[in-house]
């Protein structure tokens, strides 16, 4: 499942409101924000939140509201008054440590609970047991981490997962939106930090986990389109920057061959729709992310597309007849065998 963020510190306005149907339209079911309350802030917080409550409960999207402390009282609501927060839209509530087991475990009975995934223990596990929290509603959700250098290690965040697995916790993690990404320090918010300005599709299929929610509260117009047909149509769309005319003979949609090569991704049905003849072009080096098509040269491998994972010298049987924009370069580690994706042409691109 995919969700993505709104902030409260912003105000739910028509644009804010379009951009959360566009989202639910694309294909994406949740919504997580913050009650970390400014002061000075609470009555606007209490009614930003009714806003956006009745516009994820208008398009039947999850919603997911991160506490600590007192915010929930300080908004207006109270874990004493969770039918409250149900009526207004809220589906779930993200626990902070400050929290007692006793009071999550309270919780879970009546919506949603995220706990804290990284710092989760057998002790708070074992609490939660004896205050027989209702464990089907009890989820584990990583943080995300504004600050470069100080998103989670790969190999960490892998051993916690299977821990979580053990008892059956679905898992969330976040990874960076590539619009207008969230002040002060416009850096993104991941869960991991080497995902921190990689494309968000490609770090959201990296994540072996059960949600991902982008951190940000934007993603671009053309991302949102990769997400769409992804989610929807289980595809990679690439962008091709074209090098040559013969860009017409790769275009449209393909299929990773189930027999997955080191170098390249090789289109399953080329060989089933080769053209008549494809003359050599001028030799180039096939550097990552080249667009090729074996010329005449190649005898009956004639017509093949592929795809370079890693960079090749030049061959004369084999033209380049474009190239995957940079910002797509991380896809092509995601296309497995099997894997349908999509080359599309994109003009003016710098």
């Amino acid at each position: 499942m995919f969700g993505f963020s709104v902030f409260l510190t912003e105000e739910i306005t028509e644009q804010r409101n379009s951009y959360i149907k566009k989202m639910a339209a694309l294909g994406f079911s949740g919504i997580f924000t913050s009650l970390h309350i400014p002061e000075e802030n609470t009555a606007v917080y209490q009614n930003r939140l009714q806003q956006l409550g009745a516009k994820a409960k208008e398009l039947q999207l999850n919603l997911m509201v991160d506490i600590s402390g007192n915010a929930l009282e300080e908004a207006g609501f109270s874990l004493e008054r969770i039918g409250e927060l149900k009526q207004i839209g809220v589906t779930g509530l993200r626990m902070d440590d400050q929290i007692s087991m006793e009071q999550i475990a309270n919780a879970s009975h009546q919506l949603k609970v995220a706990l804290n995934a990284s710092t989760l223990s057998e002790q708070d596990i074992q609490k939660l047991q004896n205050y027989q929290a209702e464990f089907s509603n009890l989820e584990a959700w990583h943080n995300y981490y504004p600050r470069p250098e100080t998103g989670l290690d790969q190999d960490w965040f892998d051993q916690k997962n299977q821990w979580l697995k053990k008892f059956g916790f679905n898992i969330q993690a976040f990874v960076s939106g590539d619009g207008e990404k969230r002040g002060p320090l416009h850096e993104g918010l991941p869960t991991l930090e080497k995902h921190r300005y990689q494309h968000p599709l490609s770090s959201a299929l990296n994540l072996d986990v059960d949600l991902v929610y982008i951190g940000d509260g934007d993603i671009a117009f053309e991302t949102q389109k990769q997400f769409s047909l992804y989610i929807n149509e289980q595809k990679i769309l690439l962008h091709v920057v074209p090098h040559d005319e013969q860009i017409h003979l790769v275009l449209g949609e393909h299929v990773n061959r189930m027999d997955e090569a080191r170098d390249v991704i090789r289109s399953a049905a080329a060989r089933f729709n080769k053209p008549k003849f494809v003359p050599p072009l001028p030799l180039k080096e096939r550097e990552i992310g080249a667009v090729t098509i074996d010329n005449v040269k190649y005898l009956r491998y004639m017509g093949e597309i592929q795809l370079v994972k890693h960079s090749l010298p030049a061959d004369d049987k084999v033209n380049v007849v474009g190239y995957v924009i940079e910002e797509d370069h991380s896809l092509l580690m995601r296309i497995k065998a099997g894997t349908k994706f999509i080359l599309e042409s994109v003009k003016n691109y710098e």
